[in-house]
């Protein structure tokens, strides 16, 4: 791979480390500022900045707006996954104790470790509603996820995975917008917490 397509240079704004790619390196850049400033503090010029690299670097990565924002939203997809980690989740058939405690781990995490990720999403998730392209991408990505947890949820025993998945789904979201962005902001729920209301939750759906 040739030095210009990878970058040896840290950054505060991500988790970035020697030999990210440049457009990792972009991305990571381009999610801390959509935490920090907000949808208007994220230019081009911003980007190059914030990340360390010369000027023009983003617009060789991202030559516009557009792209700029799909890039974000890709890299988004790939650290959220890191952050769920439904690979490491606990065998579904192990029941709804099983369950809980593996997506408790993952939406305190969310909450705490990687609040500014958590925060980068809902700046993305209203651009969206504003960008058909870019809602499409979006949605495209999180298609994913819900493939995940729908796996998860009928290996649990879900007579109607579908419908369940958007309940888990607007549980897990709505407490965290809640307590990151919401009425909640200085209120940060234990994992004990979290892992109780998603044991109710998933009582109510997976027992008879």
């Amino acid at each position: 791979m040739s030095a210009d397509s990878r970058s040896t240079s840290s950054t505060p704004y991500g988790p970035s480390a020697p030999g990210t790619s440049r457009a990792a390196l972009v991305a990571d850049a381009a999610l801390a500022l959509l935490a920090e400033r907000g949808m208007r503090g994220l230019t081009h010029r911003a980007v190059d900045e914030a990340a360390g690299l010369p000027s023009g670097s983003t617009s060789n990565v991202a030559r516009t707006r557009e792209a700029l924002l799909e890039l974000a939203v890709r890299r988004h997809a790939e650290r959220e996954a890191r952050v769920l980690a439904l690979e490491e989740m606990p065998d579904p058939s192990g029941g709804v104790d099983a369950l809980a405690e593996g997506l408790a781990l993952a939406v305190h995490r969310s909450l705490t470790r990687d609040r500014e990720l958590l925060i980068a999403r809902y700046e993305l998730a209203l651009e969206a509603t504003r960008r058909p392209g870019l809602r499409a991408f979006y949605d495209r990505t999180g298609a994913v996820f819900q493939e995940q947890l729908s796996a998860l949820l009928t290996a649990a025993g879900s007579p109607d995975p579908a419908r369940h998945v958007l309940s888990v789904a607007a549980w897990a979201d709505g407490l965290m917008f809640s307590c990151a962005a919401g009425s909640f902001s200085a209120r940060e729920p234990g994992l004990a917490e979290i892992r109780a209301g998603l044991r109710e939750l998933l009582t109510g759906m997976l027992r008879p």
